[in-house]
């Protein structure tokens, strides 16, 4: 499935320019790719698109409340997720700490405090990283699930994240 997901990243990296589900299951088939890594790709990025979707009406629709009587009007159901304040803390569940393994969470707190990872893009890396193959999920995948979220936003990562996101870790010396 992440072959896959590279390959339409790759091909597709101007989220705009993706065909839609059932042509690009006939490019990706064009190209070589397996029915059923296609299928598991095609469910996965179907998700990712959802849940992409939905973050991004929630956070133009969402206005940040201004004053303490409207951050305690519970009156109204909440339908998008808030913006996560600056002291607040992410806390894993088991099943997702087994799932995602201490790599992989490692990492993803990583990204996040150094700030290029924002709190709703995080929750959608996760719900993805939930959504795949594996147990742990791969530190290689996770971060092709990371360009997949960014890609789903139509942003790029800027070169240093790049960076790292693509680097092969396995040949780096620690100094």
């Amino acid at each position: 499935m992440f072959e896959v997901l590279v390959y339409v990243y790759e091909n597709y990296w101007e989220g705009e320019a993706c065909p839609k589900l059932e042509q690009l299951s006939r490019k990706l088939t064009a190209a070589g790719f397996e029915a059923s890594e296609i299928e598991d790709a095609l469910v996965w990025l179907d998700g990712l698109n959802i849940a992409a979707q939905s973050t991004q009406i929630c956070l133009s629709e969402s206005p940040v409340p201004t004053s303490v009587d409207e951050r305690q009007d519970h009156s109204k159901p909440e339908k998008c997720m808030r913006t996560q304040a600056l002291d607040s803390m992410r806390v894993y569940s088991v099943l997702e700490q087994e799932h995602l393994g201490a790599e992989a969470l490692g990492f993803v707190s990583f990204l996040e405090t150094s700030g290029v990872l924002p709190s709703h893009m995080r929750e959608i890396v996760i719900d993805r990283a939930m959504a795949a193959p594996g147990n742990p999920v791969t530190l290689d995948d996770l971060k092709i699930i990371v360009l997949m979220v960014y890609w789903s936003f139509g942003e790029e990562p800027d070169a240093l994240v790049l960076d790292e996101l693509c680097d092969d870790t396995e040949g780096r010396i620690a100094h």
